[in-house]
């Protein structure tokens, strides 16, 4: 499966070393035989160094972890929305909380996306920046309170008003970009919260990537997002 269907778990491998070449590999197929086994879609974000490996051996929508709003030309050290695609990755994650990006270049690197046929799931940290994203029409829109991403507090559970207030927010801006709510979700209660109240799927990370038992994690989050089928 490389289409994004929902419910939607994106897991953001970050920098993490347990998400981080032949680790990555690892944690990759792990989201690929949970994915099959639910028929639940799990997303994997990966540095980019590891890209084309994962993409070449998991069936699993692989995600770029940033793509920068640049064309082809002098700019060492950026990031190449056509050598993502070449990867075999078929999304981006833009503007998260740990790489903030400003409006404008949000707007660019979704239209740069949208050429080249990549799927775009923008962050934003509250309901209001998640108004104005919306309005640039990405794919999905993921909102994580900086305060409580890595936290083990799960937004759905310490400000459910969040996720339900840029849903409305959402809605009313362009029904169309899909809500997804991010920050300190660990469980399945976590991802059956925040299901219940709007979104369509969640995009985590230290939950499932540092946990000893990510098989376990993502069993259990996949099987309770049936429900939302």
């Amino acid at each position: 499966m490389t289409k994004i269907t929902y419910p939607l778990i994106l897991v953001n491998f970050k920098t993490y070393l347990k998400g981080t070449e032949k680790k990555a590999l690892e944690l990759a197929k792990i989201c690929e035989k949970v994915m099959n086994e639910t028929d639940i879609c799990i997303a994997a974000a990966i540095q980019a160094a590891d890209l084309r490996l994962i993409a070449e051996s998991v069936e699993i929508p692989i995600f770029s972890q940033h793509i920068d709003p640049i064309t082809p030309g002098s700019n060492t050290g950026h990031i190449l929305v056509e050598t993502i695609k070449e990867t075999g990755a078929i999304g981006t994650l833009i503007n998260h909380n740990e790489r903030k990006i400003k409006l404008v270049s949000i707007d660019k690197i979704i239209q740069l996306a949208k050429n080249y046929g990549l799927f775009t799931c923008v962050c934003a940290s509250n309901p209001r920046i998640a108004g104005a994203i919306a309005a640039l029409e990405p794919d999905c829109c993921a909102t994580e309170p900086p305060e409580l991403i890595g936290s083990g507090i799960s937004v759905s559970t310490a400000k459910p008003e969040v996720i339900t207030e840029t849903v409305d927010i959402m809605k009313k801006i362009n029904p169309n970009v899909v809500p997804l709510c991010g920050a300190g979700i660990t469980s399945s209660v976590d991802v059956e919260k925040a299901l219940e109240l709007g979104t369509r799927g969640i995009l985590l990370a230290s939950g499932v990537v540092k946990s000893s038992n990510p098989e376990k994690v993502l069993m259990e989050m996949a099987i309770i997002s049936k429900k939302f089928l």
